[in-house]
């Protein structure tokens, strides 16, 4: 049904994604503080770009209003200068990054609570459901307590997550036959 050049690709694929997986979870986990900084850096740039995308979409708006011009250049205004912050104190910007990242997941988590809650009379399993909820509950009041130290918890748990699965894709790569 699949030719050979099918499953090869498929399983070069896999060796990439694995190869890959393994040295970003190995830079999350014994450098996470330069990892992290790089990822901000990436952040920082794509918050420039996409600033200089709206300022410079400013000047193609031919039958745009006032409003939608002025509101295309205070976006890509705000998007420019959160980049050159980035830029001007990496070690703050990172710190910032993480935080934010645990605040959205929290609240992430919250949300997905109360949805459990109102979901679980409707479920085929309502004390999993119920059970799910708390959890997700407490992780969410957690995180936006401590949103950095649950950033940096859900950072090393990815960096894990990365190196465990990309070990697997690896072995299935080299064992593929």
């Amino acid at each position: 049904m699949f030719s050979d050049s099918f499953f090869k690709h498929i399983r070069n694929g896999i060796g990439f994604d694995g190869l890959l997986s393994v040295i970003f979870g190995a830079l999350i986990l014994f450098w996470p503080g330069r990892t992290a900084a790089v990822a901000a850096i990436l952040i920082g740039l794509a918050f420039i770009l996409i600033g200089l995308g709206y300022v410079f979409t400013v000047f193609r708006l031919d039958n745009e209003s006032g409003w939608g011009r002025l509101g295309h250049l205070l976006l890509g205004a705000l998007y420019l200068i959160a980049g050159i912050f980035t830029f001007v104190d990496l070690a703050a910007a990172t710190t910032y990054y993480f935080a934010l990242i645990g605040i959205f997941v929290g609240i992430t988590w919250l949300v997905e609570s109360f949805v459990g809650f109102s979901m679980a009379r409707s479920s085929a399993s309502p004390a999993w459901m119920i059970f799910s909820a708390i959890l997700s509950l407490l992780a969410g009041i957690i995180l936006l307590f401590s949103p950095f130290w649950g950033a940096l918890l859900l950072w090393t748990l990815l960096g894990s997550i990365l190196l465990v699965l990309g070990i697997f894709k690896l072995v299935r790569y080299f064992t593929w036959k």
